[in-house]
């Protein structure tokens, strides 16, 4: 019994001790559970924290590029009001921006359609080149044709040609408005200009100005500097208007033995300014005009003071005043007239007697230019044209002690002062043909000219 009773004592203790093992163990689970768990919890809100930050620097981002956005557009709101204000204080420069607006839409060039046709064996510009050869051949008929049709095709030769916009002219000789030849010589920096011609239909329209101011900003691209020509009669004040003047400023080194002397021809040449767009010319005419202008208002009033009309019954104050001198005393009493500058002197010289004179000085003048105009013309007055090269003819002035040509004589004519009447024109001829036959032999050629 004893030994039943310590057994079971025995296993009693067994079972307390294992119950409290497995309390012990369960606890030891509990607690790693549980601190796993505050650990679980510390990252998430650790991972929490990072993201609501990551999400407020994001947001300030945000926030502030939105900000820089506002801020601009702010700006320019106030840059567009500032303008605008500006406009309506100065009404000047909204109407100059129109202007130039218009103006840009006037420009006649941006309208024409126009291309440089060279020979290139492609048949739209073989088709151009013989519609050229037919306009050249057309409008120059003292030309011989086979001479046009050399040069058109030849290949070192160009053309630049304005094209109708009517497309029933396309591919024939009426597709071209007017064109003007040339040929480049690049390594000297200038061009020989061989033919211009405008269609006759499309004449005295200003094609002719057009096609010329359109070759030299061509040319500009070229590398072009100047251009030369040998102008007939009837085309001298044509090349005049557009630039080019009887004075060749190039030294004859440049262009000699490359360009072929034209008998009758006048050689005439042209500067192409780098710099500027003469397509544009009238504009930057404008532009100028307004510029002087602005620059006068500063000074005058006449755009700040104005005066009332003259009452019916207006009558000067003449005492103490000549009857020669009543005229200029009336115009001098009228309110502004004295303000604006004028004195007794600038009246008188306008008046009727010195307009005289003045209009008969200018009636001779024109008289003596047409005489002088008329020579020139001739095809026999090319020996004459310009004072003879003494770099070249050294002993001319060892015979010739007066020398005199066509260019002086009309320089002395604009000059206005040196002839008085038609007899000092006559003897100044008489001398410069007097001169020729002095120096020259009877057998040459400047003799029978002369």
């Amino acid at each position: 019994d004893q030994k039943k009773k310590r057994k079971a004592s025995e296993d009693a203790d067994d079972d307390l001790k294992k119950a409290k093992k497995n309390e012990n163990d369960e606890n030891a689970e509990s607690e790693n559970s549980d601190k796993n768990e505050e650990e679980g919890d510390v990252e998430k809100k650790e991972i929490e924290k990072a993201s609501d930050e990551d999400v407020t620097n994001n947001d300030k981002d945000e926030v502030e590029k939105e900000e820089e956005i506002e801020e601009k557009e702010e700006r320019g709101k106030n840059e567009e009001e500032k303008k605008e204000e500006d406009k309506q204080a100065d009404p000047e420069e909204v109407s100059k921006e129109t202007s130039t607006e218009q103006e840009e839409k006037k420009n006649a060039y941006y309208e024409l359609k126009f291309c440089i046709i060279q020979n290139d064996d492609k048949p739209d510009s073989c088709v151009k080149l013989i519609g050229l050869k037919s306009l050249f051949a057309k409008q120059l008929p003292k030309m011989p044709r086979a001479y046009i049709a050399r040069l058109v095709f030849d290949r070192r030769h160009k053309s630049l040609a304005i094209l109708s916009d009517d497309p029933q002219h396309k591919g024939g000789d009426e597709e071209i408005v007017g064109a003007i030849c040339y040929r480049g010589f690049y390594e000297m920096r200038f061009a020989e200009i061989a033919f211009c011609a405008v269609n006759s239909t499309h004449q005295v329209k200003g094609y002719g100005t057009k096609l010329m101011n359109l070759l030299k900003r061509h040319a500009v691209l070229e590398g072009i500097e100047y251009f030369i020509t040998y102008a007939d009669n009837y085309a001298i004040g044509y090349f005049k208007k557009q630039g080019f003047t009887k004075t060749i400023s190039m030294s004859k080194g440049r262009y000699n033995g490359l360009i072929k002397d034209y008998d009758g021809g006048t050689p005439m040449e042209c500067y192409i300014h780098p710099s500027i767009d003469f397509t544009r010319i009238p504009e930057m005419i404008k532009a100028q005009r307004v510029f002087i202008l602005d620059r006068i208002r500063l000074k005058a009033k006449s755009h700040l003071v104005s005066y009332s009309p003259l009452p019916k019954d207006f009558k000067p104050n003449l005492e103490g005043v000549s009857r020669v001198n009543e005229p200029v005393a009336r115009a001098m009493a009228i309110p502004g007239v004295a303000e604006a500058g004028w004195t007794m002197a600038d009246v008188l010289a306008s008046t009727s007697g010195v307009k005289d004179a003045d209009r008969q000085k200018n009636v001779l003048k024109s008289e003596l230019l047409a005489i002088v105009r008329k020579t020139e013309e001739q095809q026999f007055s090319w020996p004459f044209r310009e004072p003879v090269d003494t770099s070249e003819v050294h002993d001319y002035l060892d015979v010739i002690k007066e020398p005199i040509d066509l260019s002086t004589i009309e320089k002395r004519i604009k000059k206005g002062d040196y002839y008085k009447e038609k007899q000092m024109l006559y003897r100044d001829l008489m001398l410069m043909v007097n001169n020729c036959k002095l120096y020259n032999d009877e057998n040459s050629g400047y003799y029978e000219c002369a």
